[in-house]
């Protein structure tokens, strides 16, 4: 059982709400992390103005998480009224969620010679000293155009070694559905194209409904379920797959 997980949220449609939706789902996962005593911490975010983020990646640790979490890969939609909405209309936007099982390094073959590996300052939080070493770390695998960054460890080869961590879990999944087919239909097969109406679940807040259009099921006190309570869906999720 995989018990290490790469969570990656990213804004779709909608502008500012999408990025605002995104910091909401960023939330949900890391409160239900917390309630199940998970480990859950964050690699990469790219903050939106207004809060919220245009993209998040983290990792999330802890027996079962995987298990627990992988249905919720796809595009998420949320129908509400933005708090920048100044007529009270309904606004429809995305995120796009990924989870992705950590791999051992056994299990994917990388050829440094595909790697681009650059380093910078790191910035953000931290104080003064985070900005004299170039620890932050962006690897491109060129063959896949897959691009990752981390900047949250305090060493270039700790950032550099969470980088490849991500990138062996992406390239994993794309062999995996794709047993070396097409990466890139591989990567929007896997979380979408962020385009409104391919969608896995719809958060309509007027009606206070969560619908997950896999199975059909409605779930109501999305505010409960965006602080994190998401057992109701991931039980649904497990009572399917049992039956």
């Amino acid at each position: 059982m995989n018990n290490k997980v790469i969570i990656e949220i990213r804004a779709g449609a909608g502008g500012d709400e999408a990025a605002l939706f995104a910091g909401d789902l960023v939330r949900m996962y890391q409160k239900y992390a917390a309630k199940q005593g998970w480990k859950f911490s964050t690699i990469d975010a790219n903050q939106h103005d207004l809060g919220g983020y245009k993209t998040f990646v983290g990792k999330i640790e802890g027996a079962g998480s995987y298990e627990e979490l992988k249905q919720e890969s796809g595009v998420h939609r949320v129908q509400r009224v933005p708090k920048t909405e100044k007529s009270g209309r309904v606004h429809t936007s995305t995120a796009t969620v990924a989870i992705l099982p950590e791999v051992e390094p056994k299990e994917v073959t990388i050829n440094p010679n595909d790697l681009e590996v650059t380093f910078s300052r790191a910035g953000g939080p931290g104080g003064q000293n985070v900005n004299k070493v170039e620890t932050a770390v962006r690897v491109l695998h060129k063959p896949s155009g897959i691009v990752i960054s981390s900047r949250v460890e305090r060493s270039q080869h700790a950032n550099r070694e969470l980088a490849m961590s991500i990138l062996r879990a992406k390239l994993y999944e794309i062999q995996k559905s794709k047993e070396f087919g097409n990466i890139d239909e591989a990567r929007r097969e896997q979380v979408g194209s962020a385009d409104r109406s391919e969608k896995i679940r719809t958060y309509n807040f007027p009606d206070d409904r969560i619908t997950d259009h896999r199975i059909g099921k409605k779930f109501h006190n999305i505010e409960g379920i965006l602080e994190g309570n998401l057992e109701p869906i991931v039980r649904a999720f497990s009572n399917k797959a049992s039956h």
